[in-house]
């Protein structure tokens, strides 16, 4: 089986709105739902957890019913961070998924995934174990201490710009979870780099720079743009 755990735990206090920016509407649709969707229609997903934000987790269910989320299977109290919160979803598949299962970690602000994203990710996890999504770095990156300047730059060669979706087989990320626990590890950023942390090895998969974090007002208005091209894209194959 292949289950997608969607991380909707953010307040998203950089976006400035008065919701949690994974509930902001878009075009009379909350930006979760455009993220649901995409994992509903593709054919080798199985189930869905979301890991959801306190006090949440009715109006999710709302939504998801009249979008047609019929692979929502449950949706468990996000964490007071992104570990906590794919951990409680994992935590939620023990009497669910298999050890070789693959589980597909996801964050709920990233509604642009495409089926081939998730596809590629699914297949990287099952041959490797791992499959993050990742892209090859355009930009000129410099190291610096206080963020104001700059002395040594970082060959674009060496490093990869790591998204989400990140594919696992459900054994060994369960487990990474829980070693991390025991190591006094509790506040990594993406379970990538808690495995980093732990040592493992980490495997890429297709991605692309559509594939965007919605962070700020300003990529509002990206997703927005990005969103209407492919509606019209879409519109136009159909006429």
């Amino acid at each position: 089986m292949n289950f997608a755990v969607i991380l909707a735990g953010g307040s998203g206090l950089r976006t400035q709105q008065s919701v949690p920016k994974q509930f902001i509407s878009i075009y009379e649709k909350p930006i979760i739902i455009y993220t649901l969707e995409a994992f509903q229609k593709h054919d080798s997903i199985d189930g869905i957890v979301v890991s959801c934000i306190e006090g949440w987790q009715d109006v999710l269910k709302g939504y998801a019913s009249a979008a047609g989320i019929t692979k929502l299977k449950r949706i468990v109290d996000g964490g007071g961070n992104g570990q906590s919160s794919a951990r409680n979803a994992l935590l939620a598949l023990e009497n669910v998924c298999g050890g070789e299962d693959i589980v597909v970690i996801h964050d709920a602000v990233r509604p642009m995934i495409s089926q081939k994203i998730i596809s590629d990710c699914i297949e990287k996890a099952k041959e490797f174990g791992s499959g993050l999504s990742a892209i090859r770095c355009q930009e000129t990156i410099m190291r610096t201490e206080d963020g104001k300047a700059g002395r040594f730059g970082i060959d674009r060669n060496d490093i990869m710009r790591v998204q989400t979706p990140q594919a696992y087989r459900y054994e060994r990320v369960l487990w990474a979870h829980k070693e991390a626990l025991k190591r006094g590890i509790t506040d990594s950023v993406y379970t990538n780099t808690l495995m980093l942390e732990l040592g493992e090895e980490l495997h890429f998969s297709f991605g692309s720079n559509k594939n965007i974090k919605i962070t700020t007002l300003e990529d509002i208005d990206i997703f927005k743009a990005l969103y209407a091209t492919k509606r019209d894209k879409w519109l136009r194959q159909k006429a």
